[in-house]
């Protein structure tokens, strides 16, 4: 196909049968696509096509058709013609980085729209100025079936709504338009048993349906008597397929077949334990139950909760932590939003639109505030909570109502409600549990509405004063409460329902705020202001304290914050024992702002900084130069202390949509650490020459993830000592070995050998060691790191390494456990790496320990027969304050 000749200029109007023809959406001079700044679409990834160099901030409808898709950022648009031509405009390069900032959409998603029509405008200099280039793509997404024929010819103008840019025509044998018969005619069926915890919960499900977008065919899951189409997450859920469940999946369309497998492969990779959403074994608000263990004490097996004795309640913990406090009532007065539309159902929807809007902002900065600082739990809350926003089951209700003269406050109330009684009726405690989620959005949607018409006081609860001690007391938070109250003035939660898996417990465990749920309908019966005292870790709440018990519990408190305080005092000073042995006290990080509480908690250096922040929330990997920036920022930050960097370890399990990786049916075992450089070696070699650019060298060491033997370190030290050279770098960065399997603890002689040092795991290690998924609720309790079998290979790790001359840390969760730190001190351990805050509690361990005696005690519990014991040996000779 030959472009345009001046001579033959195109018409909107010469286009013959079966020929298409597109006019320009954008005002600007003619670019060809093999120019395109970004080789996605300059190599026709997206379609063949064309693109504009815009100087009008304005994108109208190249052609008649119906808006297929328009990007939540307002970004782009795709557009599809009545013969079945699927056109793309793309606004910008990167731009959806912008988050929608500049971009103000003019036409929805299904909207039918005429040639010229207005569909996105955008502000020229705010694109400008924040992406790599302003250079929009017109392209043919399905040229699988329509070639360009005709084109402008290149450096030549268009104008928007005028200029003839592309001549599209169906190609030979390829079926341009889809009948409803042929629709039909092509089903394809296929049933899948899901056998991941948790079954068809909300993150499969949104997964699931953007496995299919783009493509020519329409999906519908059936489970039983219901069903529900892929693309509405709340009809999914609303089916009730948990773990074990064989659904069907039913394709209809061109590509049904790619269609459903794509579904299949996205819910068969679903891991347990993701996202805080394990299935949860306690859930009813029963008398008596057994509490989840603290961080600490995980390892110890959860004892009964006493009875329910007078003028206490008893329920689950979701947050360990003790509280004296008043209650505090925080359910939020009823939003009764006014059944009539005030006006026209045009306006009332454009007033929908907008709170949808707002909402969906105030989300969207949540997750980026999570994200940045680590809470990555909390961050996948608030993504699923934007995923539900634009469910069409949602949305086209509530449509449907403000169509009948409905207000968009009460036909959005009504649409959630219909959802949340479809969940409630599923026998399924977890997934029943989402509707807690679909009240938030009611309630966010609702005060974005009432804000918008001025009556925002409506709010209630949302705007009282706390006293400075408040025990708040809910039936259910939601996640939009936690990210609106005053942390500082909270002293704990306490709920009549919920679960230990739900949202609310989730960012509670985050956010250090002790919280209980399930303690049943009683506790509405307890009068607001009424001073109670919590025990979470024992699953209490007194409401009717003595005032020996407010005193001793008060007593414990200032005990703690005392001791808090003293260790924070001395936690700039180096750690040694009575004896004077020196014990390094190291923080893991994952975050430049871990980094400067590191710093301020008295860390001596970085034992473990968690990369995978880098490689998450974003729509393609870093690129050297992110790399090299964000480790040189930690790096100042740390003020000449030294960061040792683990390089990345993501599989299967966990959310990186663009490594595109196969499931796994047990990702712990699959392409985790260094094996995925296996399959994407880019990654890693990106990520070693940014790590091998900070400067100074020595400020940072390597640490490689998940290594099983000997080979893959040498290979590994060989390829980094090349990109050292090509860096024209003269010095030897130091690389250590993560020791996270079995096989790499009993070989530890071997790789310090080529090794600078040797970090244990003891999360992985553990888990592997006991074959006991430490993500799985019923199993916490026993995966316990203080096993005289872990503790075993621990000790063979240091005497491998001692060979050598290497010193060994422990950088997973037992460093911070104080029942293990004189244990591992005793094993030979010289790092122990913890949380940024457990820096000082730690340091004030080492101090009061006796080295020889934790060098005799250590070799004497390797003979004990289970972590129980090992914990009670420890606790007689070094009890805990």
């Amino acid at each position: 196909m030959e472009r345009i000749q001046e001579s033959r200029l195109m018409s909107p109007d010469n286009a013959t049968e079966g020929r298409i023809v597109l006019i320009a959406p954008l005002s600007g001079p003619v670019v060809p696509l093999a120019s395109v700044p970004d080789p996605v679409f300059s190599e026709g990834l997206f379609g063949d096509g064309i693109a504009v160099d815009p100087l009008v901030g304005r994108l109208v409808s190249p052609c008649d058709g119906t808006v297929m898709h328009l990007a939540r950022t307002g970004h782009a648009v795709t557009l599809q013609t009545a013969e079945g031509a699927q056109v793309l405009v793309h606004i910008g390069i990167d731009t959806v980085e912008l988050n929608g900032k500049g971009f103000t959409p003019k036409v929805e998603q299904g909207a039918q729209v005429r040639r010229g029509d207005l569909l996105i405008e955008f502000d020229l200099d705010v694109v400008a100025c924040n992406a790599p280039s302003l250079v929009s793509v017109i392209a043919v997404a399905n040229s699988d079936a329509f070639e360009v024929v005709e084109r402008a010819g290149y450096a030549s103008h268009a104008e928007a709504g005028e200029t003839p840019l592309l001549v599209l025509r169906a190609r030979e044998g390829a079926v341009a338009a889809t009948s409803v018969a042929e629709v039909v005619t092509n089903e394809v069926r296929r049933s899948v048993t899901l056998t991941h915890a948790g079954g068809l919960h909300a993150r499969p499900a949104a997964r699931a349906r953007e496995a299919v977008r783009g493509i020519d065919a329409r999906v519908e899951v059936r489970y039983g008597e219901r069903k529900a189409a892929i693309e509405s997450v709340v009809g999914l859920l609303g089916l009730g397929a948990g773990e074990g469940a064989t659904i069907e999946l039913v394709g209809l369309g061109h590509e049904a077949q790619k269609a459903v497998d794509a579904v299949a492969n996205e819910l068969l990779r679903e891991a347990p334990g993701e996202g805080g959403e394990a299935p949860a074994r306690q859930l009813s608000p029963a008398p008596v139950v057994a509490p989840v263990a603290s961080a600490a004490g995980a390892g110890v097996a959860a004892q009964q909760a006493p009875r329910s004795a007078p003028g206490t309640l008893i329920g689950v913990c979701a947050a360990p932590g003790v509280a004296v406090g008043k209650l505090v009532r925080w359910d939020d007065a009823e939003l009764e939003p006014s059944e009539l539309a005030s006006g026209p159902s045009s306006a009332e929807s454009r007033l929908l639109d907008k709170a949808v809007a707002s909402v969906d902002g105030e989300l969207d900065a949540s997750v980026r505030a999570a994200s940045q600082r680590g809470a990555i739990g909390e961050a996948g809350i608030f993504q699923m909570h934007r995923v539900l926003l634009e469910d069409p089951t949602l949305i086209d209700a509530a449509r449907d109502l403000i169509s009948l003269g409905k207000s968009a406050g009460f036909a959005w109330r009504a649409s959630i409600r219909e959802q949340i009684a479809v969940l409630g009726k599923v026998d399924d405690p977890l997934l029943a549990e989402r509707a807690a989620d679909l009240r938030d959005l009611e309630k966010r949607v609702l005060r974005a509405l009432a804000n918008a018409n001025g009556t925002g006081n409506a709010m209630g609860a949302a705007q009282r004063e706390l006293p400075e001690e408040a025990v708040l007391a809910a039936d259910e938070f939601t996640p939009s409460d936690l990210a609106s109250l005053d942390r500082k003035r909270v002293t704990a939660l306490v709920m009549a329902r919920g679960g230990a898996t739900s949202h609310a417990a989730i960012i509670a465990r985050q956010a250090g705020i002790p919280a209980l749920v399930a303690l049943g309908d009683a506790l509405h019966k307890i009068e607001e202001g009424t001073q109670v005292v919590v025990d979470a870790g024992a699953g209490s709440l007194a409401f009717a304290p003595s005032p020996q018990d407010v005193e001793r519990a008060r007593a414990e408190k200032q005990r703690l914050a005392g001791v808090r305080e003293a260790n924070r005092r001395t936690s700039h000073e180096a750690a040694a024992t009575r004896d004077g042995h020196a014990v390094e006290v190291a923080a893991n990080i994952a975050t430049l702002e871990d980094a400067r509480t590191a710093v301020e908690n008295g860390a001596d250096s970085v034992g473990l900084l968690r990369t995978e922040l880098m490689f998450i929330h974003r729509q393609a990997a870093p690129t050297v130069d992110e790399h090299r920036e964000g480790y040189q920022a930690i790096a100042e930050a740390l003020g000449g202390r030294t960061a040792i960097i683990r390089t990345l370890d993501v599989g299967a399990d966990k959310e990186v949509d663009y490594l595109t990786l196969p499931p796994e049916p047990n990702p712990a075992l699959g392409l985790r650490g260094i094996r995925l450089a296996q399959v994407r070696p880019d990654l890693l070699d990106d990520q070693l020459r940014g790590l091998l650019a900070v400067e100074p060298m020595g400020a940072v060491r390597i640490l490689l993830p998940m290594v099983t033997d000997v080979g893959e370190l040498v290979r590994l030290r060989e390829r980094i000592d090349t990109f050292a050279r090509e860096a024209g770098r003269t010095g030897r960065i130091e690389v250590g070995v993560m020791i996270e399997v079995p096989s790499a603890a009993l070989l530890a002689d071997q790789l310090a050998r080529h090794a600078d040092f040797l970090s244990i795991g003891t999360n992985d290690l553990t888990q592997y060691t006991l074959a006991m998924d430490r993500c799985q609720p019923d199993l916490a309790a026993q995966a316990d790191g203080l096993h005289p079998a872990v503790l075993r290979l621990v000790s063979i790790a240091v005497e491998g390494a001692n060979k050598h001359g290497k010193w060994v840390g422990v950088c997973g969760a037992l460093a911070g456990d104080p029942l293990a730190v004189p244990l591992l001190i005793g094993l030979g351990v010289t790092e122990l790496s913890v949380d940024p805050v457990s820096v000082p509690s730690i340091k004030a361990r080492v101090r009061k320990l006796d080295y020889s005696q934790c060098r005799e005690r250590a070799f004497e519990v390797l003979a004990l027969e289970s972590a129980q014991a090992v914990r009670a040996a420890s606790r007689a000779h070094w009890p805990l304050d």
